[in-house]
């Protein structure tokens, strides 16, 4: 685990920043905002080993290069609430050898809101007696919780936790699912949907939208554009999405279940498919392309995707694929707005985003 010192959180951010105003030098950025996180309880969710020792359950974790995990006795970067919980939990499973037998692994999903689900992962299938003993864990603990094996999972109550997050003066809500991919630090999360919400105000028209997730950027993105078009290739991150979206009121957003390639493909005319049929891809007046890509980036067809767009949100995890990207995309755009997010204090992560306007040529001014 990394080393957390909240005296030295100011100077860590400095030395990421340095480290990336160094890398992006060919690309002249624009003044850089920084969003900057909570230097302790900032993560809402991690999972743990439990390590079995002389008889007891411990947490442990284990480091990049050692295969023996090492017991943790705190851990300041999680949430308040996932830090009341473990002590908890772990006393629990202790008293009950029917929690305790074979438990692999336990995870912990938290909102600033207040809601929290505990899952518990066995090396052996979960018998009646099993569920019994976790319906009682359940109820000291007074949240739900889980319980996993090969081929097995057992909702004793429910597999989400619900988050309010803050943007703009508006309360948004989020189904967010136990297996399902959510940002890890929702303080900074709510910078992120923010600062992308600030720049898309006047971009006007319709959004494109590709790796939407849960809908996590959907929500409030979708207030700035008379329609969204939205893709996600995970089918329980857009159950999630459909299911976030009714829940805030929005109703101008449409979710295809493709992945970028394919919806570059689609738009391309290379061929057709059976998921836009009932899709008139030409009635879209689009202005606004966003994307939140995995650490791969964007492909190179994707890249030529968005260059076509007049502005492009890219929210990045991975600055090093980022500036690959945008080493092309600046060829026919100019980054007007970049940010950073530190989602992960204390490591060599930085989110980064950027907005990005199409560089119109005096021949195109002309024709417009």
């Amino acid at each position: 685990m990394q080393q957390v010192n909240p005296d030295n959180y100011q100077q860590q951010l400095a030395e990421k920043l340095s480290l990336l105003q160094d890398e992006f030098q060919a690309l002249s950025l624009p003044d850089v905002a920084v969003f900057e996180s909570p230097p302790i309880h900032y993560r809402m969710r991690a999972e743990f080993r439990i390590w079995h020792e002389q008889g007891s359950a411990h947490f442990a974790m284990n480091r990049p290069s050692e295969k023996t995990p090492y017991i943790i006795d705190e851990f300041p970067v999680g949430s308040a609430l996932m830090n009341k919980l473990m002590p908890q939990l772990l006393n629990a499973i202790n008293a009950t050898p029917r929690l305790s037998r074979r438990l692999f692994s336990a995870e912990f999903l938290t909102t600033m809101s207040g809601d929290a689900l505990i899952t518990l992962i066995y090396h052996k299938s979960l018998d009646e007696e099993w569920e019994v003993a976790a319906k009682q864990l359940q109820e000291k603990l007074g949240v739900p919780v889980i319980g996993r094996s090969r081929k097995q999972k057992r909702v004793l109550e429910r597999d989400y936790v619900t988050e309010a997050l803050q943007v703009s003066g508006r309360e948004y809500r989020y189904q967010q699912v136990e297996s399902g991919f959510t940002q890890p630090n929702a303080a900074v999360n709510e910078k992120m949907l923010t600062w992308a919400s600030s720049h898309a105000g006047d971009c006007g028209g319709d959004l494109l939208e590709l790796y939407c997730g849960n809908g996590n950027f959907t929500c409030v993105l979708a207030q700035q554009f008379d329609r969204v078009l939205a893709t996600e290739i995970s089918k329980l991150s857009v159950r999630s999405a459909e299911h976030n979206l009714g829940v805030n009121g929005v109703d101008n957003v449409t979710i295809v279940r493709m992945s970028s390639e394919e919806f570059t493909e689609a738009l391309n005319g290379v061929r057709p498919f059976r998921r836009l049929r009932e899709i008139d891809l030409s009635s879209y007046q689009f202005s606004t392309i966003f994307v939140d890509p995995p650490r791969a980036g964007l492909d190179d067809a994707t890249v030529a995707l968005a260059q076509r767009f007049d502005n492009i949100i890219y929210i990045s995890c991975n600055p090093t694929t980022l500036k690959t990207n945008l080493e092309s995309i600046t060829q026919t755009h100019r980054i007007e707005h970049f940010a950073v997010f530190d989602q992960f204090p204390y490591t060599h992560h930085l989110e980064c985003g950027v907005f990005l306007k199409k560089i119109i040529s005096t021949s195109e001014h002309l024709e417009k």
